[in-house]
C-alpha cells in the first residue's frame, strides 16, 4: 500500500511532513512493543513491572508520536483519536481513589491521525474527536515510560468484529509509522482470563495459563506468526487463556508491524493473579539482529 511512500506520495502526506518538522526526531526507524498491562494498579505501584516499563522508556529513542492499540477500546469499525487533548479515562471501577486521581496530559494529533485515515484505506478508519481518548490501557503504561507526558499520543480501536488476521494485516499496514518517528504499542494480555483470577497477590499461576504462555512464546521465538493468527484457541489452554479476543488483538497488530529483521526481545515474563500473564515482547529495541532473548 502507499504508507510506504508518506513523504512523497500524497497530499496527506504535506500535513504529516510538516508535523514531523517540529523536531528533529529519531535518526532511524522505532520498535514497536506488546505490553502485558495487567491490572490498573500497576500504573500507582513502584514494583518490577512499572520500573521495568520505565527502563524501556529510557531506552528507545524518543518518538515524534505514540500510537496504542489499547484493549480497551471496542467499536464497530476502526477509528483513531482525532483530539488535539484527549482525556484521561478511568474504565475500570472498584479500585482506591488515587488511581481515578491520576490524569495523563500528553497532546494528541490531529495530523498524524489523518495522515493514518488517508493513507489505510482498507479498512477505512474513521477519526474520533470526542468519544474517547486515553484508557487505561494507555495512560497506565505510558505514564511510567514517558512519565513527563509530552510525546503526543493517539489511541487506535479495536473492531471485535474482524478476524484476527484482519488486525494483523492492519499491523502490516501501519509498520511504516515506525520510519517516520512513531513508537507503535499493542497493550493487552496472552493471558487474560478473569472469570478465574485469585486476587491473592501470591497466587499460583494455573496449569492452563503457563501452558498457553509458553506455547505463545515458542511461536514468538519460531516467528510463527500464522500459529498466532490462527491457532490461538485451538487448546483448551488458549480457550481458557482467551475468553473474548479483546486482550488478545494488540498482540496480532505488534506482529503484523514487526519486520523479520527486528531483534525479538522478552522484556518481562510472569503470570499474576493465576490468570493474567504479564508478558512483554519488544520488536527492534537495542541492536537488529536475529538473536532472540528470554
Amino acid at each position: 500500500m502507499a504508507f510506504a511512500a508518506i513523504i512523497s506520495s500524497t497530499s496527506a502526506a504535506i500535513g504529516f511532513t510538516k508535523w514531523m518538522m517540529n523536531d528533529s526526531g529519531p535518526t532511524g526507524r522505532l520498535p514497536v512493543l506488546f505490553v502485558g498491562h495487567g491490572s490498573p494498579l500497576h500504573a500507582i505501584q513502584d514494583d518490577p513491572f512499572s520500573r521495568k516499563l520505565g527502563e524501556l522508556g529510557r531506552s528507545i529513542e524518543r518518538p515524534r508520536a505514540i500510537l496504542c492499540v489499547s484493549a480497551h477500546w471496542m467499536t464497530d469499525g476502526s477509528w483513531v483519536t482525532h483530539m488535539p487533548t484527549p482525556k484521561t479515562i478511568h474504565d475500570f471501577y472498584g479500585f482506591p481513589k488515587p488511581l481515578f486521581d491520576v490524569r495523563y496530559p500528553a497532546q494528541g494529533s490531529p495530523e498524524l491521525a489523518d495522515v493514518i485515515r488517508k493513507e489505510v484505506h482498507d479498512p477505512e478508519i474513521h477519526n474520533d474527536d470526542d468519544s474517547w481518548g486515553l484508557d487505561h490501557g494507555t495512560w497506565s503504561v505510558l505514564k511510567h515510560m514517558y512519565p513527563r507526558a509530552d510525546i503526543p499520543v493517539l489511541q487506535l480501536s479495536i473492531d471485535l468484529a474482524q478476524s484476527p488476521a484482519h488486525h494483523y494485516r492492519l499491523g502490516q499496514r501501519l509498520r511504516a509509522l515506525r520510519d517516520q518517528g512513531v513508537l507503535i504499542i499493542g497493550s493487552g494480555n496472552v493471558v487474560h482470563n478473569l472469570r478465574q483470577i485469585d486476587f491473592d497477590p501470591s497466587a499460583k499461576p494455573y496449569d492452563w495459563a503457563v501452558e498457553f504462555d509458553e506455547w505463545v512464546k515458542a511461536r514468538l521465538l519460531r516467528a510463527d506468526h500464522d500459529a498466532l493468527i490462527n491457532d490461538a484457541t485451538a487448546t483448551t489452554a488458549g480457550r481458557l487463556s482467551i475468553p473474548s479476543p479483546d486482550h488478545w488483538i494488540p498482540l496480532l497488530y505488534v506482529l503484523g508491524a514487526s519486520d523479520p529483521q527486528d531483534r525479538l526481545k522478552f522484556e518481562y515474563e510472569g503470570i499474576e493473579h493465576g490468570s493474567i500473564s504479564m508478558r512483554c515482547v519488544s520488536y527492534g529495541v537495542g541492536d537488529v539482529s536475529a538473536e532472540s532473548e528470554s
